[in-house]
């Protein structure tokens, strides 16, 4: 099973924030979509950071409510690990539970092609493991 399918299935959209904003911006959108990080890109569009609902989270409880006009460039991840679409979702899994994140850009050729979650695997393996439950149960019945 690859990330692709979990693209087709979620889609491909990727809500994305400037470096330049602030962090009070990245909250109303996180807020705004429902989503735990956002990625973070350039004029020209490259995927130069990630900030997560955490990192907003820590520039408030180290700075307080003025830590909010901070831009998110000040408090994004730069080094950004991300996967292309042909990855496993078993290795997907493990890159997240042993790095400790929960979201991953996709990325095909340099440019920004969707965003894993935690939640996305998580949804997908249950989806799986149901089908095989009622394809065992099935076979079960009929023999």
């Amino acid at each position: 099973m690859s990330v692709e399918r979990i693209l087709a299935g979620k889609g491909r959209d990727v809500i994305s924030i400037d470096p330049q904003s602030t962090l009070a911006e990245a909250a109303r959108m996180l807020n705004q979509h429902r989503i735990g990080a956002i990625v973070v890109i350039d004029a020209a569009e490259a995927l130069v950071g990630i900030l997560s609902e955490r990192d907003v989270v820590r520039a408030v409880a180290e700075g307080g409510a003025e830590a909010l006009r901070q831009p998110v460039s000040s408090r994004m991840t730069g080094q950004v690990v991300t996967c292309r679409s042909n990855a496993g979702i078993d290795e997907l899994m493990t890159l997240m539970t042993e790095r400790k994140f929960r979201h991953v850009p996709i990325v095909e050729g340099g440019r920004l092609r969707g965003i894993v979650s935690i939640g996305d695997i998580v949804k997908q393996r249950l989806a799986e493991i149901e089908t095989e439950h009622r394809a065992l149960r099935d076979y079960i019945a009929t023999a």
